[in-house]
């Protein structure tokens, strides 16, 4: 193993900057292939997988099933984190990043491929949820690793820049996902209903070939290689995050978790919202939050530089604080049901989401010394996202259904900005230009 790794880096013939930009497009591909996956199951299941997996219950208890399945792949990624933590933490960043887009390909795919309850009765809802299971896994290696990589490739001066460019991923993902389903929810007839929705998750296929082929050319490391030369690695790099580093995981949890919170309902729930509740069309909020990810790319770019200026942490809690500002308003003007306010309050969220999600790499990943880091970053990430947005479209489904109003999904992302705000005060990142 550490033949292997000295023989990948040897660190006086290595074109540091050429690898730098290597890592920086290998983490930025890789992320939006994966989050395009993932996120591509959400958008369908606001539009279409009530009816194709759960046709036989009334339509809030099939919202609830689909939204049910997908929590589920938030519940299994802290096992891909500590399973592809402990991996990349022993062998290296490289190869589990390789295993978690093959996974991930290979699940969206076969998503693309699986029969409706109409042709195999129960086996569709069970097999869709396996699936969904193996997506969360793989997702909760790929995180970590892609920010790792790109961020202990950078410099002491803009390894809070490198360590954000993988959460571009998530809006270039969500745009992929967005606009190859609104191309083919045009299909006249019940052509999107019978084969329409399954390209996209077939179209997967050739962006992971694309994305393997860059990983393969990447090295692993400096910080990694300095690790595997200067300290004994530990044999269970998640037992020894959890003993000495308990702080760090629970304080970047719940720092962390209103973001994934505030996304589940801004990206996902929103179409559902509009549907179920406010009788639009669902293209409406389609479009809409296509435009909310295109200008969250170029924010989630602009924060991720400023966090070499600023401290992340601060960053983050400005975040949390613009959050609690706009869970009302905008709520308020989706009611309104006018296409413009609708836009504008979507647009807002999206730019305010960006504000947390850009800095949250730097601050957890910057919160474990390199040896553990992997490990570290994954639990932490994963935890709160089982915590926040796997759970965030259900409740905001059981909310709706219980007050009728808008407002008490409000209240509940509120109330996840003020803990994180708390929580956020015993966040360490003494690590954030160290190596």
């Amino acid at each position: 193993m550490s033949n292997l790794a000295e023989k990948n880096v040897q660190n006086g013939h290595i074109d540091h900057a050429k690898q730098q930009r290597i890592a920086g497009i290998s983490s930025v591909l890789g992320s939006t292939i994966e989050w395009y996956d993932f996120f591509l199951y959400g958008t369908m299941a606001a539009i279409i997988f009530p009816q194709l997996f759960f046709p036989l219950h009334d339509p809030y208890v099939a919202t609830l099933l689909t939204f049910s399945t997908y929590a589920i792949g938030y519940i299994a990624r802290p096992i891909g984190g500590i399973f592809f933590g402990h991996l990349g933490d022993k062998i290296g960043r490289k190869v589990s990043l390789i295993a978690t887009l093959i996974i991930m390909g290979i699940t969206t795919v076969l998503i693309g491929l699986l029969p409706g309850f109409a042709s195999i009765g129960v086996w569709a809802p069970v097999l869709v949820t396996v699936l969904r299971f193996i997506q969360g896994i793989a997702i909760g290696g790929e995180w970590p690793g892609s920010v790792l990589i790109s961020m202990e490739w950078g410099t002491k001066n803009n390894r809070g820049f490198m360590a954000t460019l993988p959460q571009i991923g998530v809006p270039l993902g969500l745009i992929l996902g967005t606009a190859v389903t609104s191309l083919f929810i045009t299909l006249s007839g019940d052509s999107f209903q019978t084969w329409g929705w399954r390209v996209p998750f077939i179209l997967s296929l050739a962006l992971v070939i694309l994305g393997l082929l860059i990983r393969m050319n990447l090295l692993e490391t400096p910080s990694f290689q300095k690790v595997l030369n200067e300290k004994e690695m530990p044999k269970l790099p998640f037992i020894s995050v959890i003993k000495d580093y308990p702080k760090q995981v629970v304080s970047g949890v719940f720092a962390n978790v209103s973001s994934d919170i505030a996304f589940g309902v801004f990206a996902f729930y929103t179409t559902t919202y509009g549907i179920t509740h406010l009788g639009l069309d669902k293209s409406i909020f389609v479009n809409a939050t296509l435009v909310g990810a295109m200008i969250a790319v170029v924010s989630i770019f602009v924060t991720g530089y400023v966090s070499d200026k600023i401290n992340p942490k601060k960053i983050l809690g400005f975040g949390n604080i613009l959050l609690i500002l706009w869970a009302l308003p905008f709520f308020y003007l989706l009611n309104t049901k006018s296409t413009g306010l609708i836009f504008l309050a979507i647009i807002v969220a999206f730019i305010i989401h960006s504000t947390m999600w850009a800095p949250l790499a730097p601050v957890i990943a910057s919160s474990f010394p390199a040896h553990l880091r992997y490990s570290g970053s994954a639990i932490t990430f994963m935890l709160r996202s089982v915590i926040g947005g796997g759970f965030a479209p259900l409740i905001s489904t059981f909310l709706l259904h219980k007050f009728e109003s808008g407002y008490a999904i409000s209240a509940y992302i509120i109330i996840a900005a003020i803990i994180a705000l708390f929580a956020l005060r015993y966040v360490d990142i003494k690590y954030h230009k160290a190596d």
